[in-house]
Parts: structure tokens; C-alpha cells; sequence
């Protein structure tokens, strides 16, 4: 996978794991994750998945319709993307934390509703429910931060609300913080995730 990876500045330190909306790449979160926690270390990942030329990390059948399939597979490519990835960079493969807007919010739920353990938490900005009528692994312990917009013409308040129900109902600490606004990731919402990351991590 195409990706940059940045080592942390104190030793064992959490890895942000770096998941770009439609259309971006792995460096498009860099300075959230600045924000976040400037001495942590740093993976970005470029989705494999190309529509009409916008990276993406799965396929989708139209908007808001996912290609489940496809879903599926690239959620267990990157589990297996992140494994190599901590023997070739020597970090702790257990202290990895999604940060995630609109499609790579999706893959990162994905993989905490997927791959048991493959998180340590995650910050979602405008994520959706990246799958239903499944099982969630038990997720006690597994922090998670939400940013929702509730006139978000992409990700509708109903499911930012959905998802925070299935992922509290797996045992997950849950927080989501609500903004009027539409999709995109605003300063109020930087600055939330902030104080919730270093409340937590």
C-alpha cells in the first residue's frame, strides 16, 4: 500500500494511523494529526480503490451504498497491511489509532466492526455505518470519538447516531460531538478531538 510512515518522538508512543476522505491521500490528515499529538508517530495509507480518479479505500455501488464485498476484503488488506507494517517500522502494532474523515472514517470503523483488537481507539470525522445485520466483536476498551454534522447532506445525523448505538452496544466508550454544519472536518471539531486525545491517550 502506498503510505508514509513518521516515527514517534518518545518511546512507546501511539501510532495514528492516517485515513483520507474520497479523493485524497496519506498525507491529507498530516496536520490533524500535528494538532492531535505533534510527538506521536505517524502512518499514512493511500485507499487502492480508484473512483473516476479519487483514491478511495472500497468501492461503492452509488452514494451512501457500499460495495460490501469489496469492503470486506480491503478491511482485512489493510488489518494485514498494519501487521507488516509494525514489524518493518517496529512499533507497537497494539497502540494504533484511526484518525478517519468521510471514506477512511468508514474503513476505520470497518475495521473495528471486522478485525477484533485492530484498534486501540479512533477519531471518525462524518463517518456512516460501514456495515449492518452483523456481529461486532466485543470492543470493551476501545475508545472512540465521533464528529457529526447534523445538516450533513453525506453521513445523516441518523447514521453518525446509529453507529455510536452499535459500537456502545459492543462494549466501546463512545463520544460524539455534534457541530450544525454540513461534512467538512471544521476548527471546532480539531480542537474537541484534541482535548478528547489527550484525555484519553
Amino acid at each position: 500500500m502506498k503510505h508514509f510512515y513518521r516515527r514517534g518522538k518518545r518511546d512507546g508512543s501511539p501510532v495514528l494511523l492516517l485515513l483520507h476522505g474520497t479523493g485524497g491521500n496519506e498525507r491529507d490528515l498530516l496536520p490533524l494529526a500535528n494538532i492531535l499529538d505533534p510527538e506521536a508517530g505517524v502512518l499514512g495509507v493511500r485507499g487502492e480503490v480508484s473512483e473516476n480518479g479519487m483514491a478511495r479505500f472500497f468501492r461503492r455501488i452509488r452514494e451512501g451504498v457500499f460495495d460490501v464485498e469489496d469492503l470486506v476484503f480491503r478491511t482485512r488488506r489493510l488489518a494485514e497491511f498494519l501487521d507488516s507494517a509494525a514489524e518493518q517500522y517496529a512499533f507497537d502494532r497494539k497502540r494504533v489509532i484511526a484518525v478517519g474523515y468521510s471514506n477512511g472514517a468508514n474503513m476505520a470503523a470497518s475495521l473495528l466492526f471486522h478485525i477484533p483488537g485492530s484498534l486501540k481507539g479512533a477519531l471518525l470525522f462524518h463517518p456512516m455505518v460501514p456495515r449492518r445485520g452483523i456481529a461486532l466483536p466485543d470492543l470493551s476498551g476501545t475508545k472512540v470519538w465521533i464528529a457529526a454534522g447534523e445538516a450533513d447532506p453525506i453521513c445523516p445525523k441518523e447514521e453518525a447516531e446509529e453507529l455510536e448505538n452499535l459500537l456502545r452496544d459492543a462494549g466501546s466508550d463512545v463520544t460524539v460531538h455534534w457541530e450544525k454544519g454540513g461534512h467538512s472536518i471544521k476548527k471546532s471539531e480539531v480542537e474537541q478531538a484534541r482535548q478528547w486525545y489527550q484525555k484519553h491517550f
